[in-house]
């Protein structure tokens, strides 16, 4: 069992968790059950599916769990695109934060590359 506290891409994705949330707080209260849930359900998936695959006894089970972190990230990526279009967020901020995304799905890549010994 790892300890996914350590993973700097479980850090990064708590934060944007956090970052998400405070940001949505700011949307209409008709997008409470859309974006605002679809947005906030994204990042807490990344940042559980870590957690959680990280527990996991063997690295296929771990590297399963990561690909589907990966993919909540390219939900959120693709939810900032649309909130940014639709005015939800400010383009500047959508594009921040869709760089975070892009970053952090990166770290998990590397790592999980890494892990499985380079074979992808």
């Amino acid at each position: 069992m790892r300890d996914f506290r350590q993973f700097e891409f479980w850090k990064r994705s708590v934060q944007l968790a956090v970052d998400l949330y405070s940001v949505t707080q700011d949307f209409p209260d008709d997008e409470k059950f859309g974006m605002t849930s679809q947005l906030r359900r994204a990042s807490v998936s990344v940042a559980s599916n870590i957690a959680e695959g990280a527990s996991r006894r063997t690295n296929k089970d771990f590297a399963r769990f990561l690909e589907i972190a990966i993919g909540s990230a390219h939900e959120i990526e693709t939810q900032l695109e649309i909130s940014s279009s639709v005015g939800l967020i400010p383009i500047s901020k959508g594009e921040e934060m869709r760089n975070e995304v892009v970053s952090i799905i990166r770290l998990i890549t590397k790592y999980k590359v890494k892990m499985e010994g380079g074979n992808n």
